[in-house]
């Protein structure tokens, strides 16, 4: 895959995994919180929200594919994380919790006043930041300067030899090294 194609990945999946993660892990937040609050159960269907949630985070922060993608998903989720902070310092409601249905709204501000979103958001930040993750995945072989510059080495070395004695009975893969 060319390094046009990987980083266009990147953008896409930067663009559309992080907020399904937010959304995810708001429900399964807080329906799990809300379950065990009303009726004292577990909610599996949070539990296993979080889980898919969390494998899709994984997947964000630990894939070959683009640190586009961390790094986008690292963006948003520290601008939804630093939000409570600024409510703090400001007195003014930043949190949009009027137009988020019950369960996700009760999820989204739990993890956003535990700071868990400003974690996260820094974590795949610092993930993307990373020089291996922004180098192409294949380089191209260094250049032989001795076939370039038309060295010849003639038959002075002639083949290597083979450090194993041959072969004489079945197949044995544990035989030693042939030493002289």
């Amino acid at each position: 895959m060319s390094n046009g194609a990987r980083h266009a990945l990147g953008v896409v999946a930067g663009l559309l995994l992080p907020p399904l993660i937010a959304v995810g892990l708001s429900f399964g937040v807080g329906d799990f919180a809300t379950r065990l609050r009303v009726a004292f159960e577990l909610s599996w269907l949070g539990l296993a929200v979080i889980a898919v949630s969390a494998i899709a985070l994984a997947f964000l922060v630990g894939s070959r594919l683009s640190p586009v993608a961390s790094l986008l998903g690292g963006l948003m989720f520290t601008a939804l994380g630093v939000l409570p902070l600024l409510e703090m310092f400001t007195r003014q409601r930043l949190l949009p919790s009027q137009w988020l249905p019950d369960t996700v709204g009760s999820g989204y501000q739990t993890l956003a006043y535990s700071c868990l979103l400003l974690f996260l958001g820094i974590t795949t930040l610092v993930v993307s930041m990373f020089p291996s993750r922004w180098r192409a995945t294949h380089r191209p072989p260094p250049p032989d300067h001795h076939l370039e510059q038309g060295l010849d080495y003639g038959h002075a070395y002639g083949p290597a030899q083979d450090p194993y004695p041959p072969q004489s009975g079945p197949g044995d893969t544990t035989r030693p090294m042939f030493r002289e």
